[in-house]
């Protein structure tokens, strides 16, 4: 459940690793030699209270950041070894807070995930934008101006944007990666449920490796496979969702109890919790 040491992380192919990274800024530690792997194919949820490091480690798997101490590596070489260009067609993100300066459309920022393509487009080029704008359902906003959407809407439009630019796998490349952070903040309940079976739907079908920043504790049981907990710059707990969010984590890390749902069979799906409020 604590953080390992640094020689059960060496670098894999087709991996998304961090090793014994820190992270400093002045009076104050963000990420305390933590050390996690992401797996192409699986879904993986960054949890923890606010202030605990999500956001900071996010910035480190792509690369916005850089470590005051160990390693960031991707598919078996150092994260700073890749070009930007290799990187952007390899793997998309979606930050917490996305603005936008000019007036472009809805379409018009979809087919920014394009740009990495431009010298080699894919067979399917004419068509991805559509497809990436379908599968979130925007297409009808697609004429729409960005700035004067919902937050939800725009989350849902940056998200058609990060699908698109990782639409097709590339010729000798294994694997893509979708990096979200707190992908369901801005969103209603029907379209949370949406976005994480869409995403997990690319990781199970495609080997997309999918790492998302999430607060929901029943949406990381339901839709990731594995999880990283941390507290205050550590990682307290990290392994398949359901074996380390137990009753016992919740209340340790968050301060709160948490009750299991009563199942009856298979049908209702995961383990699910209802929480009290905290003393």
């Amino acid at each position: 459940m604590n953080a390992r040491n640094l020689t059960d992380f060496l670098p894999l192919a087709g991996m998304l690793e961090v090793a014994g990274v820190g992270v400093e800024v002045p009076g104050r530690s963000l990420l305390q030699a933590v050390s996690a792997q992401f797996i192409a194919g699986q879904v993986t949820a960054v949890l923890g209270p606010n202030g605990a490091g999500k956001s900071t480690l996010m910035s480190l798997l792509t690369g916005q950041r850089q470590p005051a101490a160990g390693h960031v590596h991707l598919a078996g070489k150092a994260l700073s070894a890749h070009a930007p260009a290799e990187l952007a067609r390899m793997r998309a993100c979606v930050a917490q807070e996305t603005q936008v300066a000019f007036e472009f459309t809805v379409r018009e920022v979809v087919e920014l995930g394009r740009y990495p393509h431009r010298r080699h487009p894919g067979r399917n080029e004419a068509d991805v934008v559509l497809q990436a704008m379908q599968a979130t359902a925007v297409e009808h906003l697609q004429h729409r101006v960005l700035n004067t959407l919902s937050g939800g809407e725009k989350a849902r439009v940056h998200l058609a944007r990060a699908l698109a630019q990782v639409w097709e796998p590339l010729a000798g490349q294994s694997t893509r990666w979708l990096l979200l952070d707190e992908p369901t903040a801005a969103l209603d309940l029907q379209h949370q449920h949406r976005m994480l079976q869409l995403v997990r739907a690319w990781a199970t079908a495609q080997g997309v490796g999918v790492v998302a920043v999430l607060h929901d504790l029943n949406l990381a049981l339901r839709y990731s496979d594995r999880c990283v907990v941390l507290q205050q710059g550590w990682v307290v707990g990290s392994g398949a969702t359901a074996e380390v969010l137990t009753p016992l984590c919740i209340e340790k890390v968050w301060g709160v109890v948490a009750h299991p749902v009563a199942q009856q069979g298979e049908a209702l799906g995961p383990r699910q919790y209802l929480f009290e409020a905290p003393v």
